[in-house]
């Protein structure tokens, strides 16, 4: 029997690689031949995703973190010179603690950083995943890093932005009334950085007779990915679909029997492009049957309905949630399910 194992990160938790380990090492069945595939839609783990898909190498840098102090920074740089950069490495929420969270103050400087440091390595080509920030600066600190280390003119580069949101960068729908509060923004604050984002756009569209505020995606990152499109012509994809093609999921599924996929939390929401749906939805017209696994499932009749062969909580329903993210704990009750249903 062969498995194809591409599942997301469970975030804060494990990482998509250790998920697919775990799985591929708790099963008794010796004939079972797993093919593991470490996925990331742009977010959490993007960086080690894409690396080992596209067989680059890590580099390590010192920028700035959301709060202007200085952090150890990692991207990579694939065989063809394309630089694969995980935005929250540098301008990520869980780099601040909850007291320290304030999207009015923090900034997305770092991100510049290690774009710059990446065009000195003599990358002109970037994949920049958007996922899990902290910011809400519409990307102007981004912007700024690149202007200070190329006052005159920047070389020229091609980016690609990956992200599964689609939101735009002001309004009801955009980045500061959907994801600013959970980056510590009161209710002012929100409103604020609304106002910020609409007045940057305004400006920016005078000076370059084009506006893609509205575009999907420009909310994404608390607005980096409107500065990448604005101002550098960025194009936007999905994450799990960039990452799918890139590695040429349609003939590595060739001959399997099963995948399965899973993230953190899967409910109607894992529906609206996340990358099971996304996994799912290239799997189907092969007729193999995909498997949905997560550490916590609601709404498991809507992912039924939406073709997923089997939906499985690898967490018992007793069991608190501060308990289950741990890393030892959450792998347990992987082996637990796999022993139970692939045994």
């Amino acid at each position: 029997m062969k498995i194809i194992l591409a599942t997301d990160s469970f975030k804060g938790c494990l990482s998509s690689g250790e998920v697919e380990n775990t799985i591929s090492t708790s099963c008794p069945d010796r004939d079972t031949e797993f093919v593991s595939i470490p996925m990331s839609d742009g977010g959490e783990g993007m960086l080690q995703a894409f690396i080992s898909a596209l067989h680059g190498r890590i580099i390590e840098t010192t920028v700035h973190d959301p709060l202007m102090r200085p952090v150890t920074a990692a991207y990579g740089i694939t065989p063809d010179g394309t630089a694969i950069i995980e935005s929250a490495q540098a301008c990520g929420l869980t780099l601040m603690s909850p007291e320290e969270r304030n999207p009015m103050t923090a900034t997305t400087y770092g991100v510049g950083e290690l774009i710059t440091d990446a065009i000195h390595n003599n990358c002109r080509n970037f994949i920049i995943g958007l996922g899990g920030s902290g910011t809400s600066d519409s990307g102007k600190g981004m912007l700024k890093a690149i202007t200070d280390s190329f006052p005159s003119e920047m070389p020229h580069c091609r980016f690609t932005i990956a992200s599964d949101v689609r939101n735009p960068l002001f309004g009801p729908q955009g980045a500061a009334y959907t994801f600013a509060p959970q980056k510590g923004a009161t209710p002012e604050m929100v409103k604020e950085l609304d106002r910020r984002a609409q007045l940057f756009a305004e400006e920016s569209a005078r000076i370059m007779h084009k506006d893609t505020s509205m575009l999907p995606g420009a909310g994404a990152a608390g607005g980096l990915g409107y500065a990448f499109m604005q101002y550098f012509n960025a194009t936007f994809r999905s994450g799990a679909d960039l990452l799918l093609d890139l590695i040429n999921f349609d003939s590595l599924i060739t001959g399997a029997d099963l995948v399965i996929t899973g993230e953190g939390h899967a409910d109607s929401q894992t529906l609206m492009g996340k990358l099971p749906e996304r996994i799912l939805h290239r799997t189907l017209p092969h007729h193999i049957p995909v498997w949905l696994i997560a550490g916590r499932v609601s709404q498991s009749e809507a992912l039924i309905s939406a073709g997923f062969a089997e939906v499985h909580s690898i967490t018992p329903d007793s069991m608190p949630t501060e308990e289950a993210i741990k890393p030892e704990i959450a792998k347990e009750n992987i082996r637990r399910w796999v022993k139970r249903r692939l045994g």
